[in-house]
C-alpha cells in the first residue's frame, strides 16, 4: 500500500467513525484538526494559517491558559475558525493587524461585559482618524457574532453603534493627464512603467500585479487568480500592454524586478510604486487609484456593469458604481444636454413652421 504524502508537521488519524481525518502537529504550538482534506485549496489556506502561527498558535512560555470566557479565549477560537481562515491570506493580515493591536489592551476584558457604550468609546479615542475607528468596529463586530456561535455572548453590542461618516471617495481615480504625467516620466522599456501598464490596461490590484508572470500567459490571454477574492479573470492582452511587456527586460517567473533581479515583497511593491508615483510629481496617486481608472475608462467607453465586472472581477454591481460614479453621472448629463437641445430645435423648428401661431 502507497504512504499518503503529507505535508511537513501534518499527521492522520481516525476519528471514532473510522474516518481519516488530518491534524497539524508542531513542537511548540498548539494542536490544530484540518477542516478540509488534503490536496483542497481550504486545506493549503488552513495549512499555510498554522505555518505562520495564526492557525496553530505559538504556545507562550509562562502563559499556559488563557481565561475562560475573555477576548483572549474568543480570538484563540476566532483564529482557527472558517470566518477567519477563509479569505485570502492579504486580507487575514489585516484582520488579524487590528485585533492584535485592540487585543494588547483588552484582551484579558471578559466577553459577556462588552456594551454599546464600552465600543463607543474605542472608537472616539482613535479619533481623529475614522476610518481606522471604523475597521475596528467592523472586526468587534465580526468577533461578537462569532461569541454569540460560540456560546459566549448572547447579542452583539456592537450593532447599537454607529460607524464615523467618512468625507472621502477612498483612492484618487488617476485622470488621463495624471496618467500621462507618470508615462512621460517613465518610458516603455522601464519596469516603472510596466507596473502602471499591469494595472492599468488589466484593472487588477497592485498585489495582482506585483505577482503577474509569463505563466500567467494562456492562449494570448492574461489568466489571474486574484489574491484577495480567490476569483479568476482571464483577460485578453490589448496592444498597449503587449508593446510593454515586450519592451521590458523581465524574470522567468514575474514580470516585474527590483534592482536586485528578484521580485518584489507585498510591502516592497507599494514603497516602489509610491517612488515612482512622487517622481512624476503625483503626490495623490497610487496603485490601487489606477485600477479605478481603469474601471473610469471602461465606463466612458459605455460598458456594462456586467462587463466592467468581467475585467476587474468585482461581484457586485455596488462595487463597480463606486468606482465609475463621476464617470457615469457625466455620461448621463451629456445625454440629457443632447436631449434637452434637441427638444429646444425640435420647439424653434416648429415655431419658424407656423408663424401665424407665433404671431397669435
Amino acid at each position: 500500500m502507497t504512504k499518503r504524502w503529507l505535508p511537513q508537521w501534518v499527521s492522520e488519524y481516525r476519528d471514532r467513525h473510522g474516518k481519516p481525518r488530518y491534524r497539524f502537529r508542531r513542537k511548540g504550538y498548539a494542536q490544530y484538526l484540518f477542516k478540509h482534506a488534503p490536496g483542497t485549496e481550504g486545506f493549503r489556506q488552513e495549512y499555510e494559517a498554522c505555518k505562520h502561527g495564526i492557525g496553530a498558535e505559538p504556545i507562550m512560555p509562562g502563559a499556559s491558559r488563557v481565561k475562560p470566557g475573555s477576548f483572549d479565549d474568543l480570538i484563540t477560537r476566532y483564529y482557527r475558525s472558517p470566518d477567519f481562515l477563509d479569505p485570502s491570506e492579504r486580507t487575514r493580515e489585516v484582520y488579524r493587524g487590528v485585533i492584535e493591536r485592540w487585543r494588547v489592551k483588552y484582551g484579558k476584558a471578559m466577553v459577556r461585559d462588552l456594551e454599546p457604550r464600552h465600543v463607543a468609546d474605542m472608537m472616539a479615542a482613535m479619533l481623529p482618524h475614522r476610518t481606522a475607528a471604523n475597521m475596528l468596529r467592523k472586526r468587534l463586530r465580526a468577533l461578537m457574532q462569532f461569541a454569540i456561535r460560540q456560546g459566549m455572548a448572547t447579542t452583539n453590542p456592537v450593532i447599537a453603534t454607529k460607524p464615523y461618516k467618512i468625507d472621502s471617495d477612498g483612492f484618487h481615480t488617476w485622470t488621463e493627464d495624471e496618467i500621462a504625467a507618470y508615462e512621460k516620466r517613465h518610458p516603455i522599456g522601464t519596469t516603472a512603467r510596466l507596473a502602471l501598464d499591469l494595472m492599468l490596461w488589466t484593472g487588477q490590484r497592485g498585489g495582482d500585479a506585483r505577482v503577474m508572470g509569463p505563466q500567467n500567459i494562456r492562449s494570448k490571454r492574461l489568466v489571474v487568480t486574484q489574491e484577495k477574492t480567490r476569483a479568476t479573470v482571464s483577460l485578453p492582452i490589448l496592444p498597449a500592454l503587449a508593446s510593454s511587456i515586450m519592451a521590458t527586460k523581465s524574470g522567468a517567473l514575474v514580470f516585474i524586478l527590483s534592482e536586485h533581479g528578484k521580485p518584489y515583497s507585498r510591502k516592497g511593491f507599494g514603497n516602489k510604486f509610491r517612488q515612482w508615483c512622487d517622481e512624476a510629481g503625483l503626490k495623490e496617486c497610487s496603485a490601487h487609484g489606477l485600477r479605478k481608472a481603469a474601471a473610469r475608462r471602461f465606463a466612458e467607453a459605455g460598458c456594462s456593469n456586467q462587463q466592467i465586472k468581467a475585467w476587474t472581477g468585482h461581484t457586485t454591481d455596488s462595487e463597480v458604481s463606486r468606482y465609475t460614479a463621476a464617470a457615469d453621472q457625466q455620461a448621463l448629463s451629456d445625454a440629457a444636454a443632447e436631449m434637452l437641445m434637441a427638444n429646444l430645435r425640435k420647439r424653434l423648428a416648429n415655431e419658424d413652421a407656423n408663424p401665424m401661431e407665433k404671431e397669435a
